[in-house]
């Protein structure tokens, strides 16, 4: 009887471990050197990849320079790592050996396939377009750019290029009136620039001939977004001031508004939570990369700063109206970012659902845009987009005139 239980114990546990793929057991851990592949062009991007203590599953970051960004639980299905990003509506799905992934990124739209491009990577390599020594160039990118991107359709958008280059490696990023391009890294070589990032949501590939302190080139931005963009060495360039592209239609003092959390909690700015106190409303959504970054400074800026009498609230336009598939992508955006307080479903991300919405303002024109509201209720400033972390100093100066504005709204009786 011992010998037949020995037997059939036996038999269970290579059973066991013949369930767990070759692949999985083998998969190094540490850097992967991925590339997504569309229109003859490969967009290089750096993961690093390490096992959870399940011994299941595996956290994956995005690495963008400074930023180490967490995307969600890698697990296995069948010889296949498969990556979620789910605030962002994408994953990654690709057959898996020791040191080679090979699959597809796919970008969805309640949960349908809206797109996808070839993703490729090897385990090791630590460099993005060129491996290290091989990169070699007289040319200096570093500086403030007046640039404009400019669309099929010829119709252009301003920006402002803040680059610096250390060797032949560049980082910095684009400034846009609706936000930034996030965190860009690359190098020159010759006399091109190559730059790239990728976020889960942005996935943007960057090349440009420089010549005599003019950039040409193209940008190649999600599944299938191409622009042309030129720029220009210009220590003075700038954008239209944040503080005035969206206001108050003619006869307003403030905005107004009726939204239900998660939770089914009806909020207005009448709620006793709000009384006598500055509020800070973000008008924001799950999907905005930006919107990440701002809710990255101001989630842990309110638990620091509550007690002195501060309020904020979010008007999250999310892709569907529908609560049953908009909420959950609020409350994954909540519990990212520990977010303390209330976060509401407002509507859709287009131009009719925020109008409605919102009809005092102008327009919504960017997410996310921020809205100062003083103690005795009325709007003191609304601030369209957003410089992140990978703008520098821009970044830096948000920080000092966002603190500098609520001392002062703190401040008052």
């Amino acid at each position: 009887m011992r010998l037949i239980i020995c037997v059939v114990a036996l038999l269970i546990s290579i059973t066991q471990i013949g369930c767990k793929s070759t692949s999985e057991a083998n998969l190094k851990t540490g850097t992967w050197r991925a590339t997504l592949s569309r229109d003859n062009q490969q967009l290089p991007l750096l993961l690093d990849i390490s096992k959870n203590q399940d011994g299941k599953t595996y956290q994956v970051f995005a690495l963008n320079g400074e930023e180490k960004l967490e995307l969600d639980t890698a697990y296995f299905e069948n010889d296949s790592l498969v990556i979620p990003m789910q605030l962002f509506d994408a994953k990654i799905v690709a057959k898996a050996e020791e040191s080679h992934l090979k699959g597809i990124y796919y970008r969805l739209a309640n949960g349908v396939i809206s797109g996808a491009l070839p993703f490729e990577a090897k385990f090791g390599d630590s460099y993005k377009f060129f491996k290290p020594g091989e990169a070699k160039s007289s040319k200096n990118v570093s500086g403030k750019w007046a640039t404009y991107f400019i669309d099929d359709k010829g119709d252009s958008t301003q920006a402002v290029g803040n680059l610096a280059q250390q060797g032949t490696d560049v980082s910095g990023s684009f400034l846009t009136t609706t936000g930034d391009y996030r965190f860009l890294t690359g190098s020159v070589n010759g006399d091109s620039l190559y730059l790239s990032t990728f976020d889960g949501s942005n996935a943007k590939l960057f090349k440009a001939a420089i010549q005599d302190g003019i950039l040409k080139g193209s940008m190649w931005s999600g599944v299938k977004a191409y622009k042309t963009w030129e720029a220009k060495l210009d220590p003075n360039a700038k954008l239209p001031d944040a503080a005035k592209l969206t206001f108050l239609k003619p006869g307003f003092e403030t905005v107004d508004f009726k939204f239900a959390d998660s939770k089914g909690k009806v909020w207005t700015l009448k709620d006793p939570r709000f009384a006598g106190k500055p509020v800070v409303i973000q008008i924001m959504g799950s999907w905005c990369p930006n919107c990440m970054d701002e809710t990255n400074f101001m989630s842990p800026w309110y638990k620091k700063n509550k007690d002195r009498g501060v309020e904020f609230i979010g008007l999250s336009f999310e892709r569907s109206d529908d609560p049953k598939v908009s909420n959950p992508k609020i409350e994954r955006m909540i519990s990212r970012f520990d977010i303390d307080y209330p976060i509401v479903l407002a509507g859709t991300n287009t131009d009719e659902a925020t109008a409605k919405a919102l009809p005092m303002l102008n327009k919504v024109m960017s997410y996310p845009t921020t809205i100062f509201i003083d103690k005795k209720g009325k709007v003191r400033e609304i601030h369209t987009g957003f410089s992140g972390p990978g703008t520098g100093k821009y970044y830096d100066e948000f920080v000092v005139g966002f603190n500098s504005l609520m001392d002062k709204m703190i401040a008052e009786k």
